[in-house]
């Protein structure tokens, strides 16, 4: 088909129990931990950014806690570990406030202290892939950040150190209970974390709507959330309190992660995955300096090999909405990317230490990455080292 609708539409659509959104609402998060159980294992971020008024409010409820700070990105390490303090403290449910990682180390936590055993046990790749037969422990996501939509993603990335690649925890059942989003919480977000959670989010709703399993649930969404980054992500950056841009960041953010996690990725977050890795990289960083590569590859492959591709003719629908301009056609989208990384300042992967030297094995993880099977077209070895080599 060349009009980009899809025939025979077959899907299926899993997420939070609840979402909650809006301004202020990180105030009924207490209230919601209560109802989930006794013994809160709280996992936050580095800083702890938002975590007093939360632990006051715990307090106030009743509900005794142990907290657990994640540092960085997390690790099979750092699961192992915070499972482990989590059993030992009694703990009957689990919050995750922060950025990704936070909440994607509390899905991981809230699995394993369901089903036992160890992270390698679960993971793909390089796990031995077993299914988590139990649904998660009770868990309530707070993100404080505006990228990822972990709150409402069926996988956790973890990076594997001794294997140097990151790699996901997946299933239906680590959804949370409850999905808290309060676009209050990420006001404090510095710019840069701003830009590359924010570029994150738009990855996150381009590649499901081009993805080879796209469906029209996750299409309205993608859409949507695509319209509110394309007006609010710089003015984002630039005024950090800015409340109509904030909302908007949050519900691209929101919109991103049901999307993915019902329709799938691409390219980019195929890539993303080994060079996090096995570079010191941010993640949101890494698929902002990957997205216009992408979108310029995959749209020359398609008119090669798939001409007639639903995903072809979205190429086009998308940069009509990037733009602004119905008249837009697929590579104005990719020119106003890579104008709106320029403007951003998003690093190249150069800069955390990717050489040529690194593309063959990068490659060779990337073909294996989940995020890859749903790329609109299947690359080659050639084209997928095209693609890092222009993000050098």
């Amino acid at each position: 088909m060349s009009d980009g609708t899809l025939l025979q539409a077959r899907f299926e659509f899993a997420t939070a129990g609840r979402i909650l959104f809006g301004n202020g609402r990180a105030r009924e998060a207490a209230g919601l931990a209560k109802e989930l159980g006794a013994r809160a294992f709280v996992v936050t971020g580095a800083t702890g950014r938002h975590a007093d008024s939360l632990l006051a409010g715990l307090a106030r409820q009743g509900t005794a806690y142990v907290t657990f700070r994640v540092s960085s990105e997390p690790t099979t390490d750092l699961v192992r570990e915070g499972t482990r303090q989590a059993l030992e403290a009694g703990c009957d449910h689990v919050i995750g406030l922060g950025g990704g990682s936070s909440i994607d180390a509390a899905k991981a936590i809230a699995s394993l202290l369901a089903n036992g055993g160890d992270p390698l046990d679960y993971v793909e790749v390089v796990g031995r892939g077993l299914p988590l037969a139990q649904p998660a422990m009770p868990w309530l996501a707070i993100p404080t950040t505006a990228g990822t939509g972990a709150e409402v993603t069926r996988n956790a990335v973890l990076a594997s150190r001794e294997h140097r690649v990151k790699v996901s925890l997946r299933s239906p059942t680590m959804l949370p209970r409850v999905a808290l989003i309060d676009p209050e919480l990420t006001y404090s977000m510095p710019p840069e974390t701003t830009a590359s959670t924010g570029l994150d989010a738009l990855t996150q709703l381009i590649e499901p709507y081009v993805s080879s399993r796209a469906n029209p649930m996750t299409d309205g969404l993608c859409r949507e959330g695509m319209v509110r980054a394309a007006r609010s992500l710089r003015r984002a950056c630039e005024q950090g309190t800015d409340a109509i841009a904030r909302e908007d960041m949050a519900l691209a953010s929101l919109f991103g992660g049901l999307a993915l996690a019902n329709a799938g990725l691409g390219a980019a977050h195929g890539f993303a995955a080994p060079v996090g890795g096995a570079f010191d990289a941010p993640h949101g960083a890494v698929c902002a300096a990957l997205l216009p590569h992408v979108m310029r590859i995959n749209m020359r492959a398609l008119r090669e090999r798939k001409p007639d591709s639903f995903s072809l003719h979205r190429y086009g629908e998308i940069a009509q909405i990037l733009t602004g301009d119905d008249a837009a056609e697929a590579a104005d989208g990719v020119r106003w990317v890579e104008e709106l990384c320029a403007d951003l300042a998003v690093p190249t992967l150069a800069s955390y230490g990717v050489g040529q030297d690194d593309l063959p094995l990068l490659v060779q993880k990337a073909a294996a990455a989940s995020s890859m099977k749903a790329n609109p077209v299947a690359l080659t070895p050639a084209e997928m080292a095209e693609i890092l080599e222009r993000a050098l």
